[in-house]
């Protein structure tokens, strides 16, 4: 074996890896949230009510990042994982995914909650500037550091097996579920929704997110934006509305990107990328 497939097989990480993988998000997660919905007196008593600021509740969130972390680190030591990172600084895309993820994004939202009759039902939520930039602080570090799991391990190691499309509806699901939890505990945002739109949303909104990741050379960086732009906190409140117009996004977004979606042509496999590739060169036009 030569030395350039050893160091190819030493920063492969293999399909079985996913295993590990779920295992530690929904472990982690669901053993946190389970604590609190089983145990509610004790986990109050010992670590205080469990809210979405909670230390507790980010480590919950951040899980299948902590999972894709350990993963990298087993299979690609300090290297490999300074490789995985830099996938956090490509942002080269197509002007079109630019004009969806600043204007398309939010004419969703604002479109759902004309449909729901809160677009002008409902005062602006937030009182001051340094309330804004809190909120908008705090949705940056929450939901968008999932992708470095989502995304980042989970999607590529699919798209070696599926083709995008498939990949997408297994990880929507997959997602979808491992919010289950969030449901059934009072003081989340999640507990005031129904169910069903919103898992139905997680698998389209999946698919879009795996036509960008493709698209973007596998960036992890613009996951995290759209994620962030899911959870945005200046949009107005849409649900379920919202979720179903993302169901005819995600429809349009496998037409129009068939090509890639049906059949894997341009999927981005790597998790841990090559020094060559580390930063992104190709844009998906």
């Amino acid at each position: 074996m030569n030395m350039a497939s050893s160091v190819n097989k030493q920063r492969q990480i293999p399909f079985k890896a996913l295993v590990p993988f779920f295992a530690v998000s929904f472990g982690l997660a669901w053993g946190i949230l389970a604590l609190y919905i089983f145990l509610p007196g004790l986990m109050t008593g010992l670590f205080g009510g469990l809210t979405g600021m909670h230390p507790l509740f980010f480590l919950a969130v951040y899980s299948p990042a902590i999972a894709a972390f350990i993963l990298v680190a087993r299979y690609g030591g300090a290297r490999g994982l300074g490789r995985f990172v830099s996938r956090a600084l490509m942002w080269k895309c197509s002007r079109a995914w630019y004009l969806f993820l600043f204007a398309g994004v939010p004419a969703v939202f604002y479109a759902g909650a004309l449909l729901k009759g809160t677009l002008f039902g409902e005062p602006f939520p937030f009182l001051s500037l340094s309330t804004l930039l809190a909120a908008l602080f705090f949705a940056m570090i929450k939901g968008p550091v999932e992708e470095f799991g989502w995304r980042g391990l989970a999607l590529p190691l699919l798209q070696r097996k599926f083709t995008p499309i498939t990949a997408s509806l297994v990880l929507g699901v997959i997602w979808g579920l491992w919010h289950t939890p969030a449901f059934l505990l009072s003081g989340t945002q999640q507990s005031a929704w129904a169910f069903t739109p919103f898992f139905i949303g997680c698998i389209a909104l999946s698919v879009i997110a795996t036509a960008l990741f493709n698209a973007s050379g596998g960036s992890i960086l613009l996951s995290a934006f759209f994620h962030f732009q899911l959870m945005n906190p200046i949009w107005p409140d849409a649900q379920p509305y919202d979720s179903l117009i993302f169901v005819v996004v995600a429809a349009l977004m496998i037409w129009f990107k068939r090509e890639t979606m049906l059949t894997g042509k341009g999927a981005a496999t790597e998790v841990i990328p090559d020094t060559k590739t580390s930063i992104q060169s190709t844009v998906d036009s």
